[in-house]
């Protein structure tokens, strides 16, 4: 088969080993996965009975629109449903940005390097130019990225906060950033994250949107509703190009019971409050226990920390992997002496730093 050498070379987004086959492979009982992310005390117990009691309705199509989790969402977030798309995770309407707007060979799109890695994936599936802007001191380097903004520039996706080192740009290097780019140049500003930063030095996402028509935000209901099985995320934009967007999207893209878990997660605001608890709780003990170790750590604004261990990332990765602990290594992200760690409950923020003293001889 002929196949273009942009997609011969593309590496695919290496997926997580599955707990239950680790667990026959090295023989474990227990294991917790601190790797993706994902919300450590599950999902919305609302969400959970809204599916159960939809269950017998999954015989019928989705609603195509998404017109209620939409309507509900506008609601929520004081815009239009015009302004609101849905999308199979906030990964397809990543997609979407690209296929409906780098529609030339010449088009170009900008971001950091590291960052979200879907932003790479689906530019270089598409052969189109990518240029990547190294992070400094762990933060997006705006002034950089402006500068490499070209007349071919099409779309920015700048996450916030970073994944992987939980840093943001503040609301002021945003307004002097967004300030003066061409409307015919999209800045995507990915807020998968949202809910976790906080603080007066948080930057109000929503208000760039408001105000700016070539700004569009992402969100995801994956991480702090605790639906990432679900894949369920929105796009909030200008509604000439939600409408452009709506014309690349496939029909049903967003299931039946995405949608119902989607609406009724909105609703549940005991396990958001208790979600966010947990969080700056872990986030403490965590900081505390890098700390006493004399390990480097990047404080975050988001439910994952980037902390340097001085050695072989991938070593300790498999060390601790034999001992029942998932994390993420940052080898790939060009952090070679680097791990990452999603904040747990106590108990798996417990076993994690035991074992990880364990296996670094702390």
């Amino acid at each position: 088969m002929k196949v273009a050498s942009y997609i011969r070379d593309l590496v695919p987004y290496p997926p997580g080993k599955p707990v239950e086959e680790l667990k026959r492979e090295l023989g474990l009982r227990d294991v917790i996965k601190m790797a993706s992310n994902e919300n450590p005390i599950g999902p919305s117990p609302l969400a959970v009975q809204a599916i159960k009691d939809f269950l017998n309705k999954i015989n019928f199509y989705p609603d195509g629109s998404g017109y209620y989790l939409r309507r509900r969402l506008a609601q929520e977030l004081d815009v239009k449903m015009e302004n609101i798309i849905l999308g199979n995770g906030s990964n397809e309407i990543i997609e979407l940005l690209c296929r409906t707007f780098l529609t030339s060979e010449d088009d170009e799109v900008i971001f950091s390097f590291p960052s979200f890695a879907v932003y790479r994936l689906i530019a270089q599936a598409m052969g189109r130019r990518k240029i990547e802007i190294p992070l400094k001191d762990y933060r997006h380097n705006l002034s950089e990225i402006k500068d490499k903004i070209s007349k071919n520039t099409r779309l920015v996706f700048i996450d916030i906060p970073n994944n992987p080192t939980g840093t943001i740009v503040y609301e002021d290097e945003l307004n002097k950033f967004i300030n003066g780019i061409d409307d015919d140049c999209l800045v995507v500003l990915d807020e998968a994250y949202f809910g976790y930063g906080t603080g007066k030095d948080y930057p109000d996402i929503l208000s760039f949107f408001r105000n700016n028509k070539n700004v569009f935000v992402l969100r995801t209901f994956a991480k702090l509703y605790g639906l990432a099985g679900l894949r369920i995320g929105y796009g909030i934009g200008d509604e000439e190009i939600v409408d452009y967007l709506n014309r690349v999207r496939q029909p049903f893209n967003v299931n039946s019971l995405a949608q119902i878990g989607a609406r009724a997660a909105l609703d549940d605001k005991e396990h958001i409050k208790r979600t966010l608890e947990i969080n700056k709780k872990g986030k403490e003990f965590l900081y505390r226990a890098f700390e006493d170790m004399n390990i480097e750590y990047i404080p975050t604004y988001a439910n994952y920390i980037l902390f340097d261990v001085k050695q072989d990332a991938e070593e300790i990765y498999n060390k601790l992997l034999h001992k029942g602990v998932i994390i993420r290594s940052m080898k790939g992200y060009g952090y070679k002496t680097c791990l990452r760690v999603t904040v747990g409950t106590e108990d798996q923020n417990r076993k994690f730093i035991e074992c990880l003293k364990e296996v670094m001889g702390v």
